[in-house]
């Protein structure tokens, strides 16, 4: 069997999501953003904003990571803001597109290294990009969750009821 796998893919219901959840907050306004993440947190974020700012800086790092350039401090973006996190969004998406559009396609498999916390590691971009497009997916997963759990309910995620790959399904009632 075969998969065609696009990344495109990927990109454009991240890129969706993204729409959807800045549509989202701009309407609630900064609260939800102050959700906590709980107490069993690994300690790198503890509010909803903060676990946004994650998902937005990742993708901004590894950019930066794979163009070989220093990485951006994104600390200094405020985790309360709707308008500061998806600005971030924008920027990283921006960058995110700008550096892999240029890869050759050998570059595409050519492992590099990389520092990430306190440990060097090896990867190729493919793997990287991937990593990158399902770790957002999966975090926004979790924002909805979190918020979900102290009765914020948000718009519908799946990818079933995004545009990405056709129009979206529409529900049926049956009798």
């Amino acid at each position: 069997m075969r998969l065609a796998l696009d990344m495109r893919d990927l990109v454009g219901y991240t890129t969706w999501q993204r729409e959807v959840w800045r549509t989202w907050f701009a309407q609630k306004g900064p609260d939800p953003l102050a959700v906590t993440t709980g107490e069993h947190g690994d300690g790198r974020f503890t509010t909803v904003g903060g676990l946004i700012r994650h998902i937005f800086s990742s993708e901004l790092r590894y950019a930066e990571r794979i163009a070989g350039v220093p990485l951006t401090d994104t600390s200094v973006i405020a985790i309360d803001d709707p308008t500061s996190l998806f600005l971030l969004a924008a920027v990283g998406r921006a960058s995110f597109m700008g550096v892999i559009e240029t890869l050759s396609a050998a570059e595409w498999t050519e492992p590099f290294e990389f520092s990430l916390l306190n440990s060097t590691v090896r990867s190729t971009p493919r793997k990287v990009v991937m990593h990158v497009l399902t770790h957002e997916i999966r975090h926004w997963a979790q924002v909805a969750t979190l918020l979900r759990l102290q009765g914020w309910v948000g718009e519908r995620q799946d990818l079933l009821f995004s545009p990405v790959l056709g129009d979206p399904i529409q529900l049926q009632s049956h009798p």
